[in-house]
């Protein structure tokens, strides 16, 4: 078995690791990332939909962000796991690079997420 699929040759387990690479064989151990965290859940749809038509994330977080980090674009650097609370974690090593996340809800409000880097 490879990623949970049933294989008959080395050749099938190659090729449905290759089809399937969404499933993650790397381990991500750091994520570059940033945010944008506001109030509400609607503030946070309002904005998401902003950034899917085009605008910039990082103008956004700094005209809208109540995080400090608003003042570098929403940048938060560098980060592993465990040094997150766990909903903002789990959303952003599940991210690709260079996407953003939908609305996350953690203790400190709604999170838009965006992933810069992620290195194994």
């Amino acid at each position: 078995m490879v990623s949970g699929f049933a294989v008959s040759s080395e050749t099938d387990a190659a090729n449905t690791a290759d089809k399937n690479a969404s499933y993650k064989l790397e381990t991500v151990r750091y994520v570059s990332a940033g945010h944008i965290l506001v109030n509400t859940y609607d503030e946070a749809v309002e904005l998401k939909k902003r950034i899917d038509n085009g605008e910039s994330f990082e103008k956004l977080a700094y005209m809208y962000s109540k995080c400090p980090s608003s003042e570098r674009g929403g940048s938060l650097g560098s980060f592993g796991r465990g040094q997150m609370v766990k909903p903002f974690e789990n959303a952003a090593f599940n991210l690709k690079t260079g996407e953003v996340s939908e609305p996350v809800k953690t203790e400190f409000g709604w999170h838009l997420i965006k992933v810069y880097d992620r290195k194994s």
